[in-house]
């Protein structure tokens, strides 16, 4: 045994899968630092790959005392099928596995005349027969075939009953991948009896063109996957040409459950791990399956007998190693993407515009289009962009904190930024910015950036944010002349937390916002009024003489200015007028009472006032903000709230029907001032 005890940890969690390290050093000390002893105390011997030898110098028995003068030669271990293995495990009991036990160590090793049956072959059962009720046309032909047979020998059955070329099947929930023509059954892992539906292709020497078209639509579409998790379900949208590994992985970030040990129902019988969701045979474009956790892998951790090494002396332990020939696809995924993919900013990143722009190019091409976009230059540059104009130009500064250690970052980046509603949100009324924190070198050049720009205090609140709580979502505005840290919204977040908290402070940055510019407008009034009046001045000083032609020239000025301001009053008062006769001329007429499905509005107005108007049902909801322009409410000055649920109507699709925003057949509004 080596006396490196680094290496031997690390060859212990390459084999067994742990990432807790307090948890692979407690197995170890447990076994002495013996890497054999600890990979069978974490791995069942039924899940472990070991060649068959005819001298084994390591054998498993409950009880030293126990351990026969002889060794004989042991069956051969039933290797457990592992979920990574068989894409689907429909209500199918685990592989049977090893007892134990006191009750059952007599029988761990094999009997004269279990040996005897062995060599010969014979079993004191036949094989397992499988039912197949498959219905075509208006008929169901029930098959029972042994699980020795594989689909070939299925279609061949069918062929009989209904004289159709096996080339012209095609049978549902069954993957449309060749390599499974001759699968035995025995390695789908097929329940007793299979329910399923025969189409025949129309032409015998091929796939019809519209098969083809509907192939590469289901992978170029979108499938929905409505996961469930106990009492949750998750609903995950992939591509066509996503993997069924990929959508392991994804619902590890979810449930906290490595995908070797979770056990699904709902999957198609004959897929594995590398089989694209268009070629599974699962239903589109929505599909419902069900994942759970192996019940097994706490149970065999705690019945994991000892391991007695006999007949060994120091040199033959060394090579004992070398006997332990598992295959390492089986206890660790070969396939974690995250281990393959660039950090979105590389170690030491030098120049931040750089970074910013490395950051969106690895993102898209990590995560795919689908996401708002990002600003691409410094810090200082995007707390410019947003923040520094004036009042009615600004804008909410949105810092993304990325970090690829954590387990909720292919969750937020695909689910939460790809989400319509948070794009939308996004695009309008915020500056995102995105930086990778991976590296502590970026975090540092991070906080530094941050420091410049708002003060010394402002990376305080966002050095301590762990790690499993990442990636991070920082929300800067600036309110009067200060521009501070609003809210930092963490990973562990929902869509609908998500888009409340942002709509949450899109709100209140509106409201300051308004005022802002009122006061901006009116201190920019003052400010001309001053200009005129110190002009005055200067001139009467210039001229005392000439004081009383200047008063009049000032009061002229006034009078103009006044005029002026007047006359923009009635321009903009005549723009409005024009745009409601506009809006009035297109506004559809009342409906008559009783013609076709109708809707009674109400509407509350500001000054206590109430009115009333029926609206067909399949109007837009335009046509009643039309109305409200009308009747000199337009929605950029008033909000308009319906009671229940309370919503405001002018952030709503306006081409949505009040039937389908569920006002009918009466519904009450409320109008505020904004």
């Amino acid at each position: 045994m080596s006396e490196n005890r680094e290496e031997i940890l690390a060859d212990f969690q390459a084999c067994t899968g742990l990432e807790d390290v307090e948890e692979a050093i407690f197995h170890l000390e447990e076994t002495n630092w013996d890497l054999l002893r600890a990979v069978s105390r974490v791995m069942p011997p039924d899940t472990q790959a070991f060649h068959v030898r005819n001298d084994p110098d390591v054998m498993i028995v409950e009880n030293d005392q126990d351990i026969p003068t002889v060794v004989p030669k042991p069956m051969p271990i039933e290797k457990a099928t592992s979920v990574m293995d068989v894409g689907n495990n429909i209500s199918i009991p685990p592989a049977k596995k090893r007892d134990f036990s006191s009750s059952s160590k007599d029988s761990f090793f094999p009997t004269a005349s279990t040996s005897k049956q062995c060599a010969s072959g014979s079993a004191s059962t036949g094989p397992k027969m499988l039912t197949f009720n498959i219905k075509y046309c208006d008929r169901v032909i029930k098959i029972r075939l042994p699980d020795s047979a594989n689909l070939n020998d299925l279609k061949q059955r069918l062929y009989n009953e209904v004289n159709v070329a096996p080339c012209r099947q095609t049978l549902s929930s069954w993957a449309r991948m060749p390599n499974y023509e001759k699968t035995p059954f025995t390695k789908l892992m097929l329940p007793q009896e299979n329910d399923l539906v025969l189409t025949v292709k129309s032409l015998s020497d091929g796939v019809t063109p519209e098969e083809e078209n509907a192939v590469t639509e289901k992978l170029n579409g979108t499938y929905t996957l409505h996961v469930k998790y106990e009492n949750k379900t998750y609903d995950l949208k992939y591509q066509g040409i996503k993997t069924i590994l990929q959508v392991k992985s994804d619902v590890y970030t979810l449930t906290n459950i490595p995908a070797r040990h979770q056990i699904w129902s709902g999957w198609p019988p004959n897929i594995d791990d590398n089989t694209m969701l268009a070629l599974s045979g699962i239903n589109y474009p929505e599909h419902e399956v069900t994942v759970r956790k192996n019940p097994q892998v706490q149970r065999e951790k705690r019945s994991m007998p000892q391991i007695v090494q006999i007949d060994s002396d120091d040199d033959e332990f060394e090579d004992a190693s070398e006997s332990f020939n598992v295959d390492d696809d089986y206890f660790v995924d070969n396939d974690n993407p995250t281990k393959k993919q660039e950090p979105l900013i590389p170690e030491n990143v030098e120049d931040e515009l750089i970074g910013t722009i490395t950051f969106n190019e690895r993102f898209t091409g990590r995560y795919g289009p689908i996401h708002p976009p990002f600003f691409q230059g410094t810090l200082e540059d995007a707390l410019k962009e947003a923040c520094n104009k004036p009042a009615k130009d600004r804008k909410i500064l949105a810092l993304y904190l990325h970090h690829d250690a954590s387990v909720l970052t292919n969750v937020f980046c695909t689910q939460l930024l790809g989400f319509e509603s948070i794009m939308q949100i996004l695009e309008k009324n915020f500056v995102l910015w995105g930086w990778d924190i991976t590296f502590e070198s970026n975090r540092q050049k991070f906080h530094t950036a941050l420091a410049n720009c708002l003060g010394l205090t402002a990376p305080l609140s966002l050095r301590n944010i762990p790690v499993d709580r990442l990636p991070a979502m920082v929300l800067i505005m600036k309110i009067r002349s200060a521009t501070e840290i609003f809210n930092v919204i963490n990973g562990n977040v929902g869509v609908n937390e998500l888009l409340s908290t942002l709509i949450e402070c899109v709100e209140v940055f509106s409201e300051h916002q308004s005022v802002e510019i009122k006061e901006e407008a009116e201190r920019a009034e003052r400010e001309l009024v001053k200009w005129e009046q110190d002009q005055a001045y200067r001139e009467s000083l210039e001229a005392d003489r000439a004081k009383e032609e200047a008063k009049q020239r000032q009061e002229k000025e006034e009078q103009e200015a006044r005029k002026k301001i007047e006359n923009e009053k009635a321009e903009t008062a005549a723009k409005k007028e024009a745009y409601r006769k506009e809006v009035e001329a297109r506004l559809p007429s009342e409906p008559s009472a009783g013609l076709g499905e109708q809707t009674k509005i109400r509407f509350r107005l500001p000054k206590g006032l109430n009115i009333e108007r029926r609206f067909s049902a399949e109007s837009p909801l335009k046509v009643l903000l039309d109305f409200l322009v009308v009747q000199g409410y337009p929605k950029e000055e008033f909000k308009v709230i319906s009671s229940w649920p309370r919503r405001d109507l002018t952030v709503l699709d306006e081409n949505e029907t009040l039937k389908e925003l569920k006002l009918c057949p009466q519904e009450t509004v409320i109008l505020e001032e904004r």
